[in-house]
């Protein structure tokens, strides 16, 4: 019928407007979306790339067979794969088949971790620990160790003149100096490493730390010093616990390879318990990550020291005041695992065989690459490579050697020329030898 036709007519006229009217606001969108899009971040530039991440790139994209990389601070076994420790994997397996729940551990972490991490580095003998003197709380590895202890000491520490110092060796790891800045606090550096003589400068740190005002914080690597694997003497170490008694100092220790240095846990806590024992309450920030191989884990402790329990009770209600907003509580399973190794005592000692074995195994290539090196007639002294310890190897090389090394050789490290101890093994030392001969003669 006649109205049928009107109405049909009229509806068709109503979508043919409807379907305009919606392409024109789809096309308003787009256009709003490509060329009107509000944004604050306009202004932001890009940040220079991780040195180390850009070495390890370079080392994916190059196609040699025979190519290196010593850039990345990881333990590698003697094939050049990365190495899980037994222990560990007993650990995990115990953990797991024990059907623990996934609750939120506490702000501090786990007290079973926090115990036997304190007594693993001052030892169980300490007045630290029969006393409880001790705030032990865990943190995100070593790095959240440092990072807590920076917001702390910002927080509460009476810096001389009120100007928040924290005195680093020159150099230091990278990370240290970002950390502390970002917690408020501007590290400055004393003198430390000799390039001449590819060891400790220790006149000049002892020049520069007498300098100092009287109870300034200064930061000390407990040992294996990254990058440049230099560490002072037990002997060297006294007079800088007496130097350090005299100008009231602060120490802050960062431990990151307690056992991975020499194989012997107490021998890497030499210093941190010498401190002790000489009436010091240090700071110390823990890492779990080289000992034990637990990198991804994320798993470390940052521990303040009071004069009695009762000090350290309230200094620990302020280390938890800065935890909380920063990551709430930390991760529970790896501190399980960690607790788990040094809490069972099978496992504890199989830890501390595989320790040693790691440890035995960059020592062994340290003598391997120098006498490498002295067979192939190479001019320089490389007594250095030897007589440093710890993951990493201070070389001496030039940019200009790093260069060569990477693009003629396919050998990848640090423009500092330290490299990872770690990524040699005995099927590619002779090869490493040969080209750094070759850029150095």
């Amino acid at each position: 019928c006649c109205c049928c036709c009107v109405l049909l007519i009229a509806i068709t006229m109503l979508a043919s407007r409807l379907a305009a009217t919606t392409r024109a606001w789809s096309n308003g969108f787009r256009a709003l979306s490509t060329s009107q899009r509000v944004t604050s971040w306009s202004h932001v530039e890009a940040g220079p790339p991780d040195a180390i991440l850009g070495v390890t790139e370079a080392f994916k994209r190059d196609t040699n067979p025979n190519k290196i990389n010593l850039g990345v601070g990881a333990y590698r076994d003697d094939g050049g794969k990365p190495f899980v420790l037994d222990a560990v994997r007993k650990a995990e397996a115990k953990v797991v088949s024990g059907g623990m729940d996934k609750e939120y551990g506490p702000i501090g972490g786990g007290p079973e971790f926090c115990k036997l991490a304190a007594e693993l580095a001052f030892g169980p003998e300490s007045s630290v620990i029969t006393q409880s003197r001790n705030s032990t709380n865990q943190s995100i590895s070593g790095t959240g160790a440092l990072r807590i202890c920076g917001q702390f000491l910002s927080r509460h520490f009476q810096f001389p003149g009120g100007v928040k110092q924290i005195h680093v060796p020159n150099p230091t790891w990278g990370n240290h100096l970002p950390i502390f800045k970002d917690s408020g606090i501007e590290p400055v550096k004393y003198s430390y490493y000799n390039p001449e003589t590819r060891g400790l400068n220790f006149e000049g740190m002892k020049k520069d730390l007498n300098a100092l005002p009287d109870g300034s914080a200064v930061l000390f690597h407990a040992c294996a010093h990254n990058p440049t694997g230099v560490d002072p003497s037990k002997e060297q170490w006294q007079e800088l616990c007496e130097l350090s008694t005299s100008k009231k100092f602060l120490p802050v220790f960062d431990m990151a390879y307690q056992g991975f240095a020499s194989g012997d846990c107490d021998n890497d806590a030499y210093a941190l318990r010498l401190f002790v024992e000489n009436g010091h309450n240090p700071l110390l920030c823990q890492s779990f990550a080289k000992n034990m191989g637990l990198y991804g884990e994320r798993i470390g402790a940052f521990t303040a020291i009071g004069t009695d329990n009762e000090e350290a009770k309230r200094v620990e209600s302020q280390i938890k005041i800065v935890i909380r907003p920063m990551y709430s509580n930390p991760p529970i399973h790896g501190a399980r695992l960690a607790a788990t190794v040094m809490g069972d005592p099978e496992l504890n000692a199989l830890w501390k065989q595989e320790v040693k074995v790691m440890a035995d195994r960059i020592i062994s290539m340290r003598t391997m690459l120098r006498e490498g090196l002295e067979g192939l007639g190479n001019p320089h002294s490389w007594e250095h490579i030897t007589n440093q310890i710890g993951m990493f190897c201070y070389t001496g090389m030039t940019s200009e050697m790093v260069n060569k090394l990477m693009s003629e050789h396919s050998v990848y490290l640090t423009q500092d020329g330290r490299i990872s101890m770690a990524g040699v093994t005995s099927g590619n030392v002779g090869y490493l030898a040969n080209a750094m001969n070759e850029v150095t003669k």
